[in-house]
């Protein structure tokens, strides 16, 4: 049988690139998005992640199909920036109903199918961000810190019914992401100092890696047997992640104001 594998936010940017990884490596892939359409043998379905009846919905209807669903890639997401002083509630709610809750919502309702199969595995897209918090992009930080709790108590819960949950963190990538930031900058208080923020995030971000080397770790992260419970992904994020490990936090938080904030 066909290895069954999903995908939020499948429609560009590193979910695309994943679900054209294992689409190319014999899966059969469903990817969920708001908009979208059939690609190179995946199967586009409307959903909004960040309404949970979608989500049910739409996994309910693979599972129809496909009597089992193997793997679940959390990929759907957006950014916003700005400074959190300024940052209205509902902005900051939407943030987090997409990032996090839109997680939550596809693990919520893989879950039932995977444990009546016996098991499965949930790989949840987080961000260096969660570690790193990024000064102006405050939310988006917040909701992929959120992501890794989730992510590792959730592993703990559904532990015993051999289900894997794992979340990745990449660091920069060139993707439509950069382009769709919902960007508020009007902080009067601030200067220019969200601008400029928000332009070395970017430039970085145009710099970064290609979304296919993404998909090809996200690959091998999925063929694991018993994944590590967050993987850092590209070897120079690993090294910040060291940093962060082992330097005083107040000095880590000094080099991230020196890097995005002054």
């Amino acid at each position: 049988m066909d290895k069954i594998c999903v995908i939020t936010g499948g429609s560009s940017g590193i979910g695309k690139a994943c679900a054209e990884k294992f689409s190319q490596n014999g899966w059969k892939v469903y990817e969920l998005s708001r908009s979208g359409a059939d690609f190179d043998g995946v199967k586009h379905i409307t959903a909004d992640v960040s309404k949970f009846e979608t989500v049910e919905s739409a996994i309910g209807q693979i599972y129809n199909e496909t009597g089992k669903i193997d793997l679940l890639i959390n990929n759907a997401g957006f950014g916003i920036s700005g400074a959190a002083e300024y940052t209205k509630t509902e902005d900051a709610e939407k943030q987090f109903k997409v990032n996090f809750f839109g997680t939550f919502n596809g693990m919520k309702a893989v879950v039932p199918y995977m444990r009546k199969a016996g098991g499965g595995k949930i790989i949840n897209v987080s961000s260096v961000a969660a570690i790193m918090p990024i000064p102006f992009q405050s939310f988006y930080s917040a909701s992929k810190s959120a992501i890794n709790s989730l992510t590792m108590s959730f592993a703990n819960e559904v532990r015993d019914f051999n289900v894997k949950v794992c979340a990745v963190m990449p660091g920069d990538v060139k993707t439509g992401f950069t382009g769709a930031r919902q960007k508020f900058e009007d902080c009067d208080a601030y200067g220019d100092r969200v601008q400029k923020s928000v332009a070395v995030m970017e430039k970085d971000e145009m710099g970064g890696a290609a979304p296919e080397s993404i998909a090809e770790k996200i690959y091998k992260i999925s063929l694991k047997k018993n994944p590590a419970p967050i993987y850092t992904l590209g070897g120079k994020y690993k090294f910040f992640k060291f940093l962060g490990d082992v330097l005083p936090q107040p000095l880590v938080n000094k080099i991230l104001y020196m890097m995005y904030a002054k």
